[in-house]
């Protein structure tokens, strides 16, 4: 695969050189300051203008040169110019709308779907042409990412580009790979760059977290960025499901014969890509990675996660600032005050801390809802949207700075019945329904009120 990977790169940096020649880029001289957009915006009517092939590939590359060479507020105009100079063609709009009610059959239809695509996707199409613009093009939606939260007129702008990605980026096109010591050493160390959930110390670490017989990873690749994992998973394979994550990040532990283990438990899962955010492919993985697992451990019985829960520590704390909290019981207040800043309490205050926890995270899980009526936590989000049954509530599983300072410790269970991800997946998405196992259940202080039934959100369907 790379030997083609190379032979087609070098085939359109060919074509790329032939175009620049015909096109006498490569002696244009180079705007400076703020002129630098506005010339990238006529580049960019040129390429959507041009019909040579040869002149596509140089433009597409110049253009994303260009880019590249752009400042921040530079490449916000740029975006800007995107979003109010590249939408659709209101002519042609008119004219298939007028066709349409005219006569509307298959052809007129056709017409009017394609008149009202922005031109913009045509054009990320067209960027597309240059060679290794992939990559360029997953970094230039991680700039756009960053720019949204203080430029949310830019919105259409980042929907485009997710809706191209979710076609390029297609679950066909994936390759699953295992990932242990004898991968090549520059995918080893991205994997220890993009680690998000558990920090890999050092290579010590990662070989085992890798290479140990009761462990596994796994990632996700795309064959246009080469030896750049999209997202991965960590797995260990264990007895039982682990009610904490320091035994199994030990350095010192003794491994398991994974003929003995009955559990895969999923302890990490990194996005590794900022560009692809909402793209949706961590099911898939989950879902590929069961198989593989059980493939080649036929012993298996459970298959679970430890999971993080990101979102506790906020919303408890918003509880706790709100005098008129229905949440919490003036007893609740006094024993939460055990808490002393990010530092872990000690045993004794564990006791008592135990079971107010407990009740106060099934509350967060299965009552406390957004403003859209969606669970709160992007981890409960993304396992329970891909059918997995919320297990067990377990109170300092990560007693780090990092798992104290997210949720005060806590962390969660998920299981994947096989036979239950689609009935569980549907009852999420058409009810909104949070399936969770009785014990969990039970630490419910109130019965639940009804809700109205989640949204369904394009990327998870």
């Amino acid at each position: 695969m790379d030997g083609g990977t190379s032979f087609f790169g070098d085939l359109l940096g060919s074509i790329a050189e032939r175009g620049r020649s015909l096109l006498d880029l490569g002696r244009e001289r180079r705007p400076a300051g703020a002129a630098r957009a506005a010339s990238v915006t006529q580049l960019c009517e040129r390429l959507l203008s041009g019909r040579g092939e040869a002149s596509g590939v140089a433009l597409a590359q110049e253009i994303l040169a260009a880019y590249g060479r752009l400042r921040s507020g530079e490449r916000i105009a740029f975006f800007e110019t995107l979003a109010t100079s590249f939408g659709p063609d209101a002519a042609r709009l008119d004219k298939a709308l007028a066709a349409y009610a005219a006569a509307p059959d298959a052809r007129s239809v056709a017409e009017l779907h394609a008149a009202s695509e922005p031109r913009r996707q045509e054009l990320i199409r067209r960027f597309n042409l240059a060679p290794g613009a992939t990559a360029r093009l997953v970094a230039m939606r991680a700039d756009l990412i960053g720019f949204l939260p203080r430029r949310r007129d830019l919105a259409e702008v980042d929907r485009d580009f997710t809706h191209l990605f979710a076609s390029w980026f297609n679950r066909g096109f994936l390759v699953l790979r295992r990932i242990d010591w004898s991968t090549p050493a520059n995918v080893l160390e991205k994997i220890i760059r993009y680690e998000a959930v558990h920090e890999i110390r050092d290579w010590n670490d990662l070989r085992a977290r890798v290479d140990s017989p009761d462990r596994r990873c796994y990632a996700f690749f795309h064959p246009a960025l080469v030896d750049e994992p999209l997202i991965f998973v960590e797995v260990a394979l264990t007895r039982e499901a682990p009610f904490a994550i320091a035994p199994i990040l030990a350095t010192g532990r003794t491994p398991l014969a994974p003929e003995a283990a009955r559990t895969a438990v999923f302890y990490s899962i990194s996005n590794c890509q900022t560009g692809l955010g909402g793209v949706s492919f961590g099911n898939f993985l989950i879902k590929q990675v069961v198989a593989e697992i059980s493939r080649e451990f036929p012993n298996l019985r459970e298959f679970v996660t430890l999971s993080p829960v990101p979102g506790f520590r906020g919303w408890l704390e918003a509880e706790i600032a709100d005098p008129a909290s229905a949440v919490l019981t003036p007893d609740d207040r006094a024993t939460l005050a055990l808490f002393a800043g990010d530092e872990p309490p000690e045993e004794a205050a564990r006791d008592r801390l135990r079971p107010v926890i407990e009740a106060l995270a099934a509350h967060y899980f299965l009552i406390a809802r957004s403003a859209k009526g969606k669970p709160l936590d992007p981890v409960a989000r993304f396992h329970l949207g891909n059918g997995a049954r919320l297990e067990r509530i377990n109170p300092f599983g990560d007693l780090s700075r990092r798992g104290m300072a997210q949720a005060f410790g806590l962390m969660v269970n998920y299981r994947y019945l096989i036979e239950d991800i689609e009935k569980n997946h549907e009852a999420f998405f058409d009810r909104g329904t949070i399936v969770a196992s009785a014990p969990v259940r039970k630490l419910l202080r109130h019965e639940e009120p009804p809700r109205q039934p989640a949204l369904r959100e394009a990327a998870g369907r």
